[in-house]
């Protein structure tokens, strides 16, 4: 074969290389971008029902509780289990048992302790950077103090 007629062809395969590797590329980064938005939209939907969940929060908390708020944290902890992990599914069911309306010998200790596990569950979940240090975090639940939460016949006069 004739030198020009190489040349030519090796022209041709290396644009025709260039080419599908440019596709491929093309296709590789468009697949990446689209994974990202999807993890994002998927995070944004967490953090909206880890939101929801810590607010039902404050319905069981001291003389802020009330069955209203029992119920909306019953809903909220039912809730995370359509898109929690298992592990923050396994904490959440923990600190429920331990703070179940029916305990007989309720623990602050226990309560504490799970309320902790359970955020850093969640925490881990949503990828919290930097990383909590489990061994100092002592997460706490407020109540509001407001005089309008407490029954009739403790409110002051």
């Amino acid at each position: 074969m004739e030198p020009a007629l190489w040349s030519a062809l090796l022209g041709f395969s290396g644009s025709l290389v260039a080419a599908v590797v440019a596709i491929v590329v093309a296709v590789l980064t468009y697949r990446a971008s689209k994974e990202r938005e999807r993890e994002a939209e998927w995070r944004k939907e967490k953090l909206a029902y880890y939101k929801v969940f810590t607010e039902s929060l404050s319905g069981t908390v001291g003389d802020d509780s009330t069955p209203e708020g029992q119920r909306a944290f019953a809903q909220a902890t039912n809730n995370l289990l359509l898109l929690a992990p298992q592990a923050v599914v396994e904490a959440v069911s923990a600190f429920r048992e331990e703070i179940r309306v029916s305990d007989p010998q309720p623990s602050r200790q226990g309560h504490d302790r799970l309320l902790a596990e359970m955020f850093l569950a969640i925490r881990r979940d949503v990828g919290i950077i930097p990383a909590d240090d489990p061994r100092t975090f002592l997460p706490g639940l407020w109540a509001s103090g407001s005089p309008t939460s407490r029954p009739k016949d403790q409110e002051a006069n």
